[in-house]
This record gives structure tokens, C-alpha cells and sequence, in this order.
């Protein structure tokens, strides 16, 4: 029985989706997860033939589940990951147990921020960057880091904004890096970066990179930097490719990727692109929808044939703008309801409505990507009609909550 063994999963967004995908490609899935409630809501989950508790931080553990699968008659084809944190575990795991063509080290060294910047280090598209550890004097410290204000401090190992703070001045860096220290060996500052922000989904097969999508990013900034909006740009100018691809090749040569999955976010600075961050997977959330509904493309499938070894196929059946608008609340609160769901969906040109959160579950202003509570997903043949199209229809998507 052909078996792919996945790594952890969220309930929804790239991570599900790659489960739905290897299922339609014809595998038996089994998912490996040390999240209780999984096991509790097992029927939510049709797509996982096989659900297996296992604590993820014990690879004795993990390496003695996939003997069992083997024992079973289970043929390991594939071992993987879309999840941050765990697509180098995942990678390691297949390189012991079946044919992987991944290129784990690359993974391992961008699944760290600290290692990426370090690797990168002089790099024309990385921009400055300082690292705190709390053996060295922290009056000395900022002494020294003042000069680079304003500057972004950050977990080596956060994901969706997640432990990401703004420092304007000498105070701010001071709390933000007490802060940042209660659940951190290091801390990594970067210099703050302005200009618009892109992000670039990229597939490399055999060393070659291709450029899947370009999507620009609206970010707001309330308590963290939060990305409240993406498009699709279907149409950009030969010489902004250009200038994009040759960047992102050069980044990956540095990582000596062959085969893999990554994300890159971009700002483009004075006319030069500034690595804000890289991660090797696809992005999480709507990014798989975004780029299915613009191409026609599902690139969780494309990532998965890649990881198999199989080529990718990455023709566009078609080609229009996608915005997707990320809702959010104001306050925090117990939610009691959600309304215009259906109403927001009839909407033209709206493709998908998604809501996150369940009925009495907690939700609050965003303090991390994960914080986002849905969004809506328009196309159109038309940039500004796509945006327009999404915020008007989430504008009558309402959350009741019974403050806390």
C-alpha cells in the first residue's frame, strides 16, 4: 500500500490541503500529530486514513511509529512536512526511511532565522542584522544597536509574526528585548525595512528555480505586523521578474537548494529586493486557494510529486487577480456568533468565505498570524476589482463576542 506519512497538520489552509492532495493522487495518508484534540474530532478529518498521537519532539518515538507502518505492509513512499518547525524533521525522517530528494540541510538552515542571516551575511539582498544573547551586557548592547534604530527583533524560530516586535527608540529595545528573552536563548534584530512587500512562492527541481507566484502583501501594524491582505499579481513587467527571479536564484545558491519547497518575502528598498525572511514551504493559510483560483495550480500537489521526485507541472490553465482580505476583531472575547457568511459569499466574483473559529471559542486582536479569524477570496480579470470585490464582501461578515 503506498503510503505518505505526514507530519502534523492545521485544521485548515496549505497543511490540509496537502493531505486532500495526496489523497487524490491515490495514497493511503497517515498523519502523525501530538494534538489531542485531532484525535477527538478524528471524523472532521476523512482525507487522513490513519491518525497516529505521537509526541513530535521524540524522533525514537516517530522512527519506531514508521517501523510499525512498514510491519503493516505500508510502503513508505514519502515522509513530509507543511507545517513550520517540522519540514526538516520530516525531511530527516524520509532520508532514513524512503527515497528523498529534498535538500535537508537548506532546510535546516531556513527553518532558523539565525542561520539564514548568518549564511547570508553579505549578501547585497540581506539586509543588517544583529544577534543578542543574554550572557553579553544589555546597557552595552543597545549602546551598540542604537545607531540601526528603528530595528525589528524577532524569535530565531517565529513564524506568522508571531514574537516579531518594532523598536523606535532606545526604550523600546530595551522592554522588547527583556521581553523577547523570557522564552528566548537568542534574539535576532534586523534592520526595519521600508517599501512594498512581496512574497514569492518558489518550486526548485534539479537546481532549477521556478517562480510559481508573486503576491503582494498589505500589511497592518496595530501591535504586531500583520498581513490583512494578499494579491496575486498575474501580470508584472519582464524586468520586475527579472530582477525577481535573479534575486531569489542568487538567495538559493547560497543555500545550495536542488529540490524543495520555499517562500520568500521580499521588500523591494530603493530599487533593490531586502530578504525580510525565508521559509521552506509553502505558505500557510489561503496561499494554495490564492494560487489555484489564479492559475489553476494546486501547488501542494505539485510540491508533494516534486518531493516523490516526479517533475512538477507548473503551466497556468489560466490567469486572473486574486485578493484575499483577512478578517480580524477588535477586542477580545468568547465568540457567541458570526453573520453574513452567506451573504458575503454571494458576492461577484467572491470564490471562498472562510470563518476560522468555532462558536465559544476565544479570539482577540491579532498578536500572530494564527490570530486571524477567516477570510474572503475574490478573482477578477481586474487588480483593483479583485481587492474592492473581497473587502466590500467582508465588510458584512460580523463576529458577536461576549467580552472577557
Amino acid at each position: 500500500m503506498r503510503t505518505i506519512v505526514f507530519i502534523e497538520t492545521n485544521k485548515s489552509g496549505s497543511s490540509r490541503e496537502a493531505i486532500k492532495a495526496a489523497e487524490r493522487l491515490g495514497y493511503f495518508t497517515v498523519l502523525f500529530t501530538n494534538r489531542q484534540k485531532y484525535i477527538q474530532q478524528r471524523t472532521e478529518f476523512p482525507e487522513v486514513h490513519q491518525m497516529i498521537l505521537v509526541e513530535l519532539s521524540n524522533y525514537d518515538e516517530l522512527k519506531k511509529n514508521v517501523r510499525i507502518l512498514q510491519k503493516q505492509g505500508k510502503q513508505i513512499k514519502g515522509i513530509f512536512s507543511f507545517v513550520h518547525s517540522y519540514v526538516h524533521l520530516a525531511a530527516v525522517l524520509a532520508e532514513e526511511f524512503c527515497k528523498s530528494v529534498v535538500s535537508t540541510d537548506s532546510i535546516l538552515k531556513m527553518e532558523n532565522k539565525v542561520l539564514t542571516r548568518e549564511l547570508l551575511k553579505g549578501h547585497p539582498n540581506s539586509p543588517y542584522y544583529a544577534l543578542y544573547t543574554p550572557d553579553y551586557p544589555l546597557e552595552l548592547f543597545i549602546s551598540q544597536a542604537k545607531d540601526y534604530l528603528p530595528l525589528i527583533l524577532k524569535s530565531p524560530a517565529s513564524a506568522g509574526s508571531k514574537d516579531v516586535l518594532l523598536a523606535n527608540n532606545e526604550s523600546q529595545l530595551k522592554v522588547a528585548i527583556q521581553e523577547l528573552r523570557k522564552k528566548n536563548e537568542q534574539i535576532l534584530l534586523e534592520e526595519y525595512l521600508t517599501g512594498p512587500q512581496y512574497l514569492i512562492e518558489v518550486l526548485v527541481h534539479n537546481g532549477r528555480v521556478h517562480i510559481v507566484a508573486v503576491i503582494e502583501q498589505e500589511i497592518t501594524f496595530s501591535q504586531r505586523f500583520i498581513v490583512t491582505g494578499y494579491c496575486l499579481l498575474p501580470n508584472i513587467n519582464q524586468r520586475m521578474y527579472e530582477s525577481i527571479h535573479q534575486t531569489v536564484s542568487s538567495i538559493l545558491r547560497a543555500f545550495e537548494m536542488k529540490n524543495g519547497a520555499c517562500h520568500l518575502e521580499m521588500r523591494l528598498v530603493n530599487g533593490i529586493w531586502k530578504l525580510i525572511e525565508i521559509n521552506p514551504r509553502i505558505s500557510g493559510g489561503a496561499m494554495n486557494r490564492i494560487i489555484e483560483v489564479g492559475y489553476g495550480i494546486n501547488l501542494v500537489e505539485e510540491t508533494i510529486q516534486l518531493m516523490l521526485g516526479n517533475e512538477p507541472r507548473l503551466t497556468r490553465k489560466h490567469s486572473k487577480y486574486v485578493y484575499a482580505h483577512y478578517l480580524t476583531v477588535d477586542s477580545r472575547g468568547k465568540l457567541i456568533k458570526v453573520t453574513g457568511k452567506e451573504l458575503a459569499s454571494q458576492f461577484p466574483g467572491v470564490e471562498e468565505v472562510y470563518i476560522k473559529p468555532r462558536q465559544g471559542q476565544i479570539v482577540r486582536p491579532p498578536l500572530s498570524m494564527g490570530d486571524r479569524c477567516g477570510y474572503v477570496l475574490a478573482s477578477s480579470d481586474v487588480k483593483t476589482e479583485a481587492k474592492r470585490m473581497a473587502v466590500r464582501a467582508a465588510s458584512r461578515v460580523n463576529f458577536y463576542l461576549d467580552p472577557i
